[in-house]
């Protein structure tokens, strides 16, 4: 099973961190935010709700990782 960048402890994600899920690597950049979940520009990875999932293939957050700090 494929678990994502440091098995999704959030403390070692750095606010600015780029991130791809590892099922259709949609890519969640803090900068941008999500608009498909109303999520505003400027929203660290760790801050997304528990509930936040992949906008395009609602793969949970443990399968996202860092592309880029």
């Amino acid at each position: 099973m494929f678990e994502g960048s440091y098995l999704g402890d959030n403390e070692r994600i750095a606010d600015t961190a780029t991130l791809e899920c590892g099922i259709c690597w949609q890519v969640y950049d803090p900068v941008e935010g999500d608009p498909v979940w109303q999520i505003p520009p400027g929203t660290p990875f760790a801050d997304l709700p528990a509930h936040w999932t992949c906008p395009n293939c609602d793969a949970p957050r443990h399968k996202f990782m860092v592309i880029e700090e």
